[in-house]
């Protein structure tokens, strides 16, 4: 349960950057498979060679957002399709990634690593998933705060109307650009925690980590709602955690964990379909709140004719 909930809120940086791109900007990106696995590759790599792990961990936020520089000038400059620009961008990554590590694998074991220090501060425990909880806290806070500064703004506005922004002399390729850097930043930053926290990088690391983000975010804003920019990055940070305590069930369960893909494709399409349900669901009630209206009114109209033509008769009689 303790992992499950430090895995939760470490995917959960992932899931705020898949947030930026596929909620934000609407925009199909997949350079996040590639970027996580290179932010890992960076991190991992600069351990090794005796490089802090904060500073490691720093340098795979820039890797990651070169990453989506790429992918961002493929599709404004490169007149590039944006799912294609994506895919381009992380097959390129896997070869970049192969160099990096200089292999397949780079083990961690007995490094210094931020999990490490976590865990000769907090230990094994509940103090531990108190401290990432916090860290990720205040990655939520400042993403709140850009979000709501005059950039966030029309970073938002760009997703939602690009024609109208543009309208106010403001550069949509830019905003682009800036979301794609801002998401793969924190997703490369992600994949180097991920990797000090299982204790090596591996270059398939990243091989599904769309699904887990989309997972991530679609069911949390499913279940708490995104109503408010403060409400939609609450929503993904715990629809995050929800999603690695659902793995971990299935697997504690006896479920396969060759599986796993399977089960984070059917929770995506649950949680799609589930907002159409309520909305089915609500739709019926207010039919039935209609119906029970007019039955209601028809009922009183026609007590009220009878009462009409009992007085008319008695008057005539």
């Amino acid at each position: 349960m303790i992992t499950a909930l430090e895995l939760g809120l470490i995917y959960a940086v992932v899931a705020l950057g898949i947030y930026v791109t596929f909620r934000i900007l609407n925009f199909p990106d997949l350079t996040v498979d590639g970027s996580f696995t290179t932010g890992a590759a960076t991190a991992a790599i600069m351990i090794v060679n005796d490089i802090h792990p904060v500073l490691a961990t720093a340098a795979a936020f820039l890797v990651g957002t070169v990453a989506g520089l790429i992918t961002g000038l493929l599709h404004t400059k490169g007149n590039i399709n944006g799912l294609l620009a994506g895919i381009l961008t992380m097959i390129g990554l896997y070869s970049i990634n192969l160099r990096i590590m200089g292999g397949a694998n780079v083990p961690l074991l007995g490094q210094d690593t931020i999990i490490t220090s976590l865990r000769s501060f907090a230990g094994v425990g509940w103090t531990s998933v108190l401290v990432l909880a916090a860290a990720v806290l205040i990655l939520k806070l400042i993403m709140d705060w850009f979000l709501h500064t005059d950039t966030g703004l029309a970073l938002q506005a760009t997703g939602d109307n690009e024609q109208m922004i543009r309208s106010f002399a403001v550069s949509t390729d830019r905003m682009k650009i800036m979301g794609l850097m801002l998401a793969n930043g924190l997703v490369g930053m992600a994949g180097a925690i991920v990797a000090q926290h299982q204790g090596f990088a591996d270059i398939g690391m990243g091989i599904g980590l769309i699904l887990v983000g989309l997972a991530s975010v679609i069911v949390g804003q499913a279940i708490f709602g995104s109503r408010l920019v403060i409400q939609a990055t609450l929503a993904v940070v715990l629809g995050a955690v929800v999603y690695r305590l659902a793995i971990q069930f299935a697997l504690n369960a006896g479920l396969n964990p060759n599986d796993m893909k399977l089960m984070s494709a059917l929770l995506v399409i649950a949680a799609l379909l589930l907002p159409q349900w309520k909305g089915f669901s609500k739709l019926v009630r207010r039919r039935r709140g209609k119906s029970a209206l007019v039955s209601a009114t028809e009922a009183t109209l026609t007590s009220e004719a009878a009462q009409d033509t009992a007085a008319k008769a008695g008057r005539s009689a």
